[in-house]
């Protein structure tokens, strides 16, 4: 399977976003039909020739050592991120796949995990790297009870396909265009898992918005930061959301939410608890103890 132009469209994005000041070239003045980088600039700025970055930029990457990549990556100014996700699509599929921890996510936890969330004063859910909703504690039920309405709880399929994502999400905008650069980089890492090839294509047939935003070529991925969520009980939620990844679940992420103490929304926290004590949500997705 060739990935040559998500290679090209990647590689192009990410040189128009860089200006000459940027990567402390000289402007002489002269218009350019594009914004950004020349690849002529690109190859100076990494140390290789016009060519041969003409020919990484048209997709023939596979082989190229990760020195060379390396050097893109910086003449670019990619992220860490970025970097990464240009790596991955250097490596032929069939190499990717089989790099250490990327297998396809389970779709339960272990009791014992389910313990630790239940355990929790915080809203915290579990993910995998196709944006299930895998278990949750009451309170990260409670904080996304539209969500888990769902038989099969999906971030990416509410965002993009239900109409309460625009409420629920203050700048859902932004939303959308983060949970499309993940599920991008997640492609990049593992580019046969079918279920994350198989959502991608429903997303892109049936929301045009994720169309234009898949068109971005950005990545992301999820570790820190601040959301606004418009809860339809509680009212608006400014959470920090934080993930820590599962060394015992290949695939699997916690995402925790709390707010910062002493204000209208950790009040309203109280509240979602107080809620959710009145509520019956469906236990968690855990192994049965042996």
């Amino acid at each position: 399977m060739s990935n040559k132009d998500d290679i090209r469209k990647f590689l192009v994005s990410r040189r128009a976003n860089v200006t000459l000041a940027q990567a402390g070239l000289p402007d002489f003045g002269d218009e350019r039909r594009v914004p950004g980088l020349r690849r002529e600039e690109v190859a100076q700025l990494a140390g290789v020739s016009i060519d041969y970055y003409t020919r990484l930029e048209r997709g023939n990457i596979h082989g190229a050592s990760e020195g060379v990549l390396n050097a893109i990556a910086r003449a670019l100014h990619l992220t860490d991120v970025e970097r990464e996700h240009l790596l991955d699509l250097a490596r032929p599929a069939s190499a990717a796949a089989n790099v250490p921890g990327r297998t396809t996510a389970a779709v339960t936890v272990r009791r014992s995990v389910q313990r630790v969330l239940d355990s929790l004063a915080v809203p915290a859910v579990v993910y995998n790297s196709r944006q299930d909703l895998v278990t949750a504690n009451l309170l990260g039920r409670a904080l996304f009870s539209p969500l888990f309405e769902s038989d099969r709880p999906n971030m990416a399929r509410f965002i993009f396909l239900d109409s309460r994502a625009k409420d629920y999400y203050a700048d859902w905008p932004l939303a959308c265009s983060l949970t499309a650069a993940m599920l991008r980089y997640e492609a990049g890492r593992d580019p046969l898992n079918a279920e994350i090839t198989e959502l991608i294509g429903e997303l892109a047939t049936r929301s045009p918005q994720f169309r234009r935003d898949w068109a971005d070529h950005d990545v992301h991925e999820h570790r820190t930061g601040r959301k606004v969520y418009g809860h339809p009980e509680v009212g608006d939620l400014d959470l920090t959301y934080d993930v820590f990844e599962m060394p015992g679940e290949p695939g699997l992420s916690i995402g925790t939410y709390t707010a910062d103490e002493g204000s209208e929304s950790a009040d309203k926290l109280l509240l979602l608890a107080a809620w959710a004590a009145t509520r019956e949500f469906g236990s968690g997705r855990s192994e049965p103890e042996a």
